[in-house]
């Protein structure tokens, strides 16, 4: 079960708040961009029903109708036709998909996207340790509890996964709106593969239990509110990314050169079989007598 998902529905019902004067759609929007700007409202997630909603937010339907129009005019809101009402996919537009294919087709990329990492993640693991709520400390406990669970069950998909959310986290704790949405946004090339595979991170020799180790010192740091350590916690980890990561590609190149001599040596090997089998000419035979 998707954690996310889970730590929305036990808030759900505070998510929205009553609208007690000034009952437009303006104000049920206002409302709703603060909640995606924030980050409590994520790409995907669905609203309640019509009925449920407007009585949360505690205005007339038409009124809320109207708000969900304006909502899905600036982009912020998707309708699917029986499917209900869900939070647009906003996320992506720091890399337009024109850079994320350029990054595809240039894996040197990589290195430029680390070293942004190691210094924005820095910064966030700083922040977060300052300014980290009760409520946000909660959050990122579950995440590395479930880390630690998925680690112990050799779940490398799910620890996967959770490496992203636990960063997500982190981030979220930071509370700076512009940083939230950049890492996000840099998170999503991440999670689908762009820079390298995760679940191939978690499966190179020796590194679960060193990233495991990693995140258990950011969270710490986080948890114990300590800026400093949480920060050189933040840059040794993607410090161990990069390296595992250096690696990862230069076994994999290694791979796929000593898979072409295979298949030239065997190629080779056959065709000479093909030559030694085969019959002789006639100017051959005599050739030799």
């Amino acid at each position: 079960m998707n954690f996310r998902c889970v730590a929305i529905n036990k808030i759900g019902t505070m998510v929205f708040q009553k609208i007690h004067h000034n009952r437009t759609a303006d104000s049920v929007v206002d409302q709703v961009e603060e909640l995606i700007l924030q980050g409590v409202l994520r790409p995907g997630d669905r609203l309640p029903a019509e009925r449920d909603l407007a009585k949360k937010v505690d205005v007339s339907r038409p009124i809320l109708r109207d708000a969900i129009k304006i909502l899905e005019e600036r982009g912020l809101l998707v309708t699917r036709h029986g499917g209900g009402t869900f939070i647009a996919d906003v996320i992506g537009t720091v890399f337009s998909e024109a850079i994320v294919e350029l990054v595809r087709r240039h894996p040197p990329a990589i290195a430029d996207y680390l070293e942004y990492r190691r210094e924005i993640e820095r910064t966030t693991a700083r922040l977060a340790a300052q300014r980290a709520t009760d409520a946000d400390r909660e959050i990122i406990t579950r995440i590395f509890r479930a880390m630690e669970a998925s680690h112990n069950g050799e779940d490398f998909a799910r620890e996967a996964e959770l490496d992203v959310e636990f960063h997500q986290a982190i981030g979220e704790s930071a509370h700076n709106i512009v940083l939230l949405h950049t890492l996000r946004s840099c998170y999503r090339l991440l999670a689908d593969g762009v820079f390298y595979s995760r679940v191939q991170l978690y499966r190179y020799p020796g590194s679960r239990e060193k990233l495991l180790e990693q995140h258990r010192e950011i969270y710490e740091a986080v948890m114990a509110g300590d800026a400093a350590r949480a920060g050189d916690a933040a840059s040794s980890h993607i410090d161990f990314v990069e390296q595992v990561a250096y690696a990862m590609a230069r076994s994999g190149s290694w791979s796929v050169v000593s898979a072409l001599r295979l298949a030239q040596r065997l190629e080779s090997e056959q065709d000479d079989s093909k030559r030694r089998r085969a019959p002789r000419r006639p100017t051959e035979e005599a050739g030799t007598q």
